[in-house]
């Protein structure tokens, strides 16, 4: 049988990197799913009296020009953000670790098909892709979301891809074969499970640039639309006074790079197990 290279966390395996970005991103998803516990202000009413408030105990991060809270709609735009970036991985991940098994697996035709149309998407830059997608479908959150499928699974695909044309070797598969299991059996069973590890590293840096992404294509129109509370949207609303009123530029720009950093950490962390498991 195999053995499943899944990474897993121990107490005294040392992996800080590992341990401190599970520790920032656990922190950051119950900080979203309680938000209205967090802060006691709404993230969308207006508050015209008290726009442009720099930071004080009543506005720990100030207000924005509308009068609204900064802090409270940097803590419940991670729920749109954080969302961004889970769809943005899990719809791609289980796509192209479908396509890349397949493809590996079976070889002949079915991975030339499939090989030429990764070799198309891959062929045209990844943002460029996902705005052109997105400006065709029009802005949203939905689309947005499709365009970070459509462009994002080819790359797990490749990954899965490589796995699978080493592992189909081993021992253990060509032990199952013998015993007459099934392609889908051999598959699902015995290959994917020990493919899929680099593909879970890569997970994470996806996840931190699908959320740049959204942030980037809210920016511009694109992404999630006002009133609703998103980082890129938070800057691009207040941008024209960054210098006047700092403060409602620098909290959500924090916010990215805070949930880049511990994401990049846990991929950092699950790279470092991925290799003392091949080791």
């Amino acid at each position: 049988m195999s053995d499943i290279a899944i990474p897993v966390v121990s107490a005294r395996s040392g992996n800080w990197p590992l341990r401190i970005g599970l520790t920032g991103f656990a922190m950051i998803v119950l900080a979203a799913i309680f938000a209205p516990f967090v802060t006691p202000y709404d993230p969308i009413a207006l508050d015209l009296a008290n726009a442009l408030r720099p930071p004080s105990f009543a506005h720990l991060m100030g207000t924005d020009h509308l009068g609204r809270d900064v802090l409270t709609r940097m803590v419940f735009a991670a729920r749109i953000d954080l969302q961004i970036g889970a769809i943005g991985v899990a719809l791609p991940l289980v796509i192209g670790a479908v396509v890349g098994l397949v493809a590996g697996y079976f070889g002949g035709w079915v991975d030339a098909v499939l090989g030429r149309i990764v070799d198309v998407i891959i062929a045209f830059p990844f943002l460029v892709l996902v705005i052109a997608i997105v400006a065709m479908l029009g802005p949203g959150l939905v689309n947005l979301y499709i365009a970070l499928t459509v462009v994002s699974w080819v790359l797990y695909a490749r990954l899965v891809r490589a796995e699978t044309l080493a592992l189909k070797k081993r021992e253990y598969v060509l032990a199952a074969r013998n015993l007459g299991f099934g392609h889908l059996r051999i598959m699902f069973g015995h290959i994917l499970p020990n493919a899929i590890a680099p593909a879970l590293v890569f997970a994470m840096s996806d996840f931190a640039l699908d959320v740049q992404v959204g942030a980037t294509l809210s920016f511009f129109g694109l992404g999630a639309q006002p009133p609703t509370p998103e980082w890129g949207l938070m800057i691009a609303e207040t941008r024209s006074m960054m210098l006047s009123a700092p403060w409602v530029v620098i909290g959500p720009g924090l916010a990215i790079v805070i949930v880049s950093l511990v994401v990049s950490l846990i991929g950092d962390g699950l790279a470092d197990k991925v290799r003392r498991l091949d080791g």
